[in-house]
């Protein structure tokens, strides 16, 4: 069986629900991966009031729309940043920022994070997408000469932050699923492997694995599929480009998506270099039937040209396991 194709909303904030929810079935898609901002999951309703979760089925549902996870990026990026400024007060509700000051908003961030465990089990989905912020994503230039001590304490920080979160989740039957992403304590391969370590590589902590970040950074999404394969919760499906014509920078030279001068840009799956295929059959092999789930983002591209394309491109690459070898027709008897 096909697995489904969903559309994350995140992107799609300034649509509310149930103007998103008939677009999304027009455009292709068998379903929704709710984002935790704009009206379409709001953390504080699904708990405070009765009906909530049963509304935002209800409006799935009158469009022939699934939902498997929820998402909380934008909180989740508070909970363990080592800075905390203007660019999180713009991200995050007001009852969440409160007076700015670092430490407060990270405690309150945690509670909403676990808060979200709470409404997802309410909701009725099994896994809770996110960023979890990093201590040490400041230091990636390691100079000025950064001391050993000071990487292990971020990743000891870390564990402090989100252990208790996590503690939450196991008590709910959810799974938290990092998006593996430049600026969070797991960004590429072989942080992602000391950060499953730091959290003792407890079965709450999992991986939202989006091949779009792996590729920009030049690491194989196809390699990290099969070394991770048992820890990738949910899917991406998001596209880069490299553009590296011996100006542009992969750093980004501090120019925003859609600037043609940055050395690599988001673009709408199947217009970039991630190897989707490849990807896809990665997945049959480790055993992976949740939704490949679209985050589109193109800054050179209408949105609802774009997603459409994409919910097309998934369904034509997305292959169906064979149940037997080729060469078995070859066989006597």
């Amino acid at each position: 069986m096909a697995r489904p194709v969903t559309l994350f909303t995140g992107q799609w904030a300034d649509l509310p629900l149930e103007e998103l929810a008939p677009l999304a079935k027009k455009m292709g898609y068998d379903g929704l991966e709710l984002a935790c901002w704009g009206d379409h999951f709001e953390v504080d309703k699904a708990l405070s009031d009765d009906g909530y979760t049963e509304s935002r089925w209800e409006i799935l549902k009158k469009n022939d729309l699934v939902c498997y996870a929820i998402s909380t990026h934008l909180v989740g990026q508070c909970v363990a940043d080592g800075i905390i400024d203007e660019r999180h007060q713009g991200i995050l509700p007001p009852r969440i920022w409160g007076d700015g000051d670092p430490e407060s908003v990270r405690k309150r961030a945690a509670k909403e994070v676990m808060d979200t465990a709470r409404a997802a089990a309410k909701f009725g989905v099994e896994i809770v997408n996110g960023f979890t912020g990093s201590p040490i994503w400041h230091v990636l230039a390691m100079f000025p000469p950064v001391p050993p001590e000071m990487i292990e304490a971020g990743y000891q920080e870390f564990a402090d932050r989100w252990n208790p979160i996590l503690d939450v989740f196991d008590e709910v039957g959810i799974k938290f699923a990092l998006e593996v992403h430049p600026s969070e304590i797991a960004y590429d391969f072989w942080s992602t492997k000391r950060t499953l370590e730091a959290v003792d590589h407890r079965a709450a902590f999992g991986i939202n694995f989006d091949p779009s970040h792996l590729y920009w950074q030049m690491v194989d999404p196809v390699a990290f599929t099969y070394e991770f394969g048992n820890r990738i919760y949910h899917m991406h499906v998001k596209e880069s480009i490299r553009l590296l014509d011996g100006r542009n920078g992969i750093l980004g030279s501090h120019l925003f998506f859609g600037d043609h001068r940055r050395g690599w840009d988001f673009v709408s799956p199947g217009r970039g270099g991630v190897p989707f295929e490849r990807v896809f059959r990665a997945l049959n092999d480790i055993g992976y039937q949740g939704p490949l789930s679209v985050e589109w983002e193109d800054n050179g591209m209408n949105r609802e040209q774009g997603a459409p394309e994409a919910a097309e491109l998934v369904r034509r690459l997305d292959l169906l396991p064979s149940g037997q070898a080729f060469d078995d027709a070859f066989k006597q008897g």
